[in-house]
This record gives C-alpha cells, structure tokens and sequence, in this order.
C-alpha cells in the first residue's frame, strides 16, 4: 500500500513542529518506525475517530508488548496532525515538552493469568481502597448487576497493581501503566472492555467529585 498524500501531508507538520520544540533525533527514530507500519492502514479510510481506532488495532497487532506505551503515545500525537485538528495542535504544541523514548519508567512483565489469580489476596493503599469503594458504589447506583461489578472492579484492581511501583501519581503514569498492560489482553473485546474499565475508573483515582458521572456513560468512548 502506498503512503497518501492526506498521511504524508499530516506527517510533515507534525514532524515540524516536533522540530522546532527541539526534539533529538532518536526520538524521530521511533516515531518513523511505528508511523511507516501506521500509515498503510489509515491509506484510502474515512478521517474519523472511529477509523483511526480500527487502524490501531490492526497495527498493534504486530508491535511487540514491551513497545506498546510509546506506540500509543505516537498514535495520539499523530492522530491530531491526521484529523486536521487544529485546536489539539496548538495545545499539544503548548504543552509538549522534549520527551524521551523509549519511555523512561514502564510497569514489569507480568502475565495477565498471573495477575487475574492473585488479585483477590492483594493489599491497597488507603486512598487505591477509597477509588475501589467509590468505584464499587458508582457502579451500583447504576443498577449493575453483581457479574458487572465484579468483573469491572477486578479490572480495575489489576490496574492498581501495575500502578504500585509507579515513580509519581500523574496523568502520564496512569496513561503510561494502561498503555503497557492492553497488550496482556490478547482477546481484542476483552482489551476493549479494559479500557472502558480504566477510564471510568480515572476519575474515581483521581479524586475527581465527579467522578460517577463517567460511570456507564456511552459517550466515554475514544480513539484508543
């Protein structure tokens, strides 16, 4: 398949810019390789976010576990100079910073089966216990039923975990531990089902006091 004008166009700017905030060239390196086995899948599909989501999840296919935080990284900064998004552009613009990949701090392997049979015998933090119950309680205000809630706060548990070793509680951790644990689920609805988990469950992490709000809410969806 053939790189389309569209792609290429989009990949110039968002190189530019990525040049002009002073970005050293192994970080191009990375961005190049992931980008040229992107790009054929986004040739000839309609610009939506919707598309773009089927052609991550079919590239992903290929890139190894240990790859996947930066991979997904790329794909967000790039889907915005794809879509034309010029407000995305301008605050990714304002907030990025000369970045480092591979990326600097990444949860340890483990393996899902591993993570699934020991969750129930873990201990967390005061504050990870006070998200769970929130969580918990969100869920069942919503008239969940129990499979529902436990499958989903048992997802949400296993993210905890992978968040123990992390070197600082910030959206870029959080975003970083997700990233490096989708590739765990090797059943793409399970996968799915993880990241709808992970992103009601941000808030109540958070401390959000909105938090229940994003509780079964059709409309959390997003590209990855």
């Amino acid at each position: 398949m053939m790189i389309q004008q569209r792609e290429q166009q989009a990949l110039e700017v968002y190189f530019k810019l990525l040049v002009a905030k002073g970005f050293d060239p192994i970080n191009f390196v990375q961005r190049t390789s992931f980008l040229n086995k992107l790009l054929p899948f986004l040739a000839h599909v309609e610009m939506g976010q919707a598309e773009y989501r089927l052609a991550i999840e079919a590239v992903m296919d290929s890139v190894p576990a240990e790859e996947w935080p930066e991979s997904l990284m790329i794909s967000r900064e790039y889907f915005l100079f794809w879509m034309n998004d010029l407000k995305g552009v301008a605050q990714f613009n304002k907030a990025t910073t000369k970045d480092s990949l591979p990326m600097d701090w990444k949860p340890a392997p483990i393996s899902l089966r591993r993570l699934w049979q020991t969750i129930d015998q873990e201990k967390f933090t005061t504050s990870d216990s006070w998200a769970i119950k929130g969580y918990t309680k969100a869920l069942r205000n919503e008239n969940a039923d129990q499979t529902l809630i436990d499958t989903r706060v048992k997802l949400a548990k296993i993210l905890l975990v992978r968040l123990k070793d992390t070197p600082d509680k910030s959206n870029k951790v959080y975003r970083t531990t997700v990233d490096a644990t989708l590739p765990l689920f090797e059943v793409k609805k399970n996968r799915r089902l993880f990241l709808v988990v992970v992103r009601e469950f941000f808030h109540f992490w958070s401390g959000n006091p909105e938090a229940e709000k994003f509780v079964l809410n059709v409309n959390t969806d997003s590209i990855l």
